[in-house]
């Protein structure tokens, strides 16, 4: 146990042995102060540990992300990687490319590739003139000459959308018996049903190719226009 002493005999005590209890003392402090240092990072890495434990084991399990700063990882080209994809994937120092392919191996190079790539695709032109007016205010009357256009191709993206398709057919009855007839026509998908071979196909390919929550494919067409449920395309 730590002697305690009065004033009355701190007085009394040699000033040799003052200095002494008094460095001892410093000693002691500093060394109280470092554990309680290691103490205060042992408890904060502690709390970090709770707070993580409890939030893999309580935190919602929802795709939807509250917090902007919410960790979440995603397999890329086989790393693993924060979301969101584009971030993880994208260069900001990269030139913008030509093409929209992936980049391949080195090799020769060879022209007329976008012109291949894009050779299958429909095609519709955009013509841009100068007006009369516009080309003698640059070059004069008469002091100009047309050469061959310059052509710049662009990729456009269509977002898919919604049609009706309404079918007549042709009714006859026989002026004799009464039977009836119907002309040819394309049969239902789904009998007494609105869905086409197209939009059943739009349903399977993003629930089972492209794994879309069928409450997403709900969102989405109705985005286009269609009010079709979960429920009836689970059905």
């Amino acid at each position: 146990m730590a002697v305690k002493y009065t004033e009355e005999q701190l007085h009394t005590i040699d000033k040799s042995i003052l200095i002494q209890m008094l460095l001892q003392s410093q000693e002691q402090v500093s060394t109280l102060t470092d554990e309680v240092h290691a103490l205060n990072e042992k408890m904060q890495l502690i709390m970090e540990q709770l707070v993580l434990a409890n939030r893999n084991r309580f935190g919602r399990s929802s795709e939807k992300m509250a917090d902007a700063e919410q960790i979440c990882f995603q397999e890329v080209d086989g790393n693993i990687v924060f979301f969101n994809e584009a971030e993880a994937v994208c260069d900001m120092d990269a030139p913008e490319p030509e093409d929209l392919e992936l980049p391949k191996n080195k090799g020769s190079k060879h022209s007329g590739k976008k012109e291949r790539d894009m050779a299958g695709l429909p095609t519709h032109p955009f013509y841009h003139y100068m007006t009369e007016e516009e080309l003698t205010a640059e070059f004069g009357e008469n002091g100009w000459k047309q050469l061959p256009d310059a052509i710049s191709k662009w990729y456009k993206f269509v977002p898919a959308k919604v049609e009706v398709e309404e079918h007549h057919i042709g009714v006859y009855a026989s002026k004799t018996d009464g039977h009836m007839v119907k002309a040819k026509h394309p049969k239902s998908l789904l009998h007494s049903s609105p869905v086409s071979p197209s939009l059943g196909a739009a349903i399977m390919n993003g629930k089972y190719v492209n794994a879309v929550p069928l409450y997403r494919l709900e969102k989405e067409f109705e985005r286009y226009g269609l009010a079709i449920t979960r429920q009836n395309m689970a059905n």
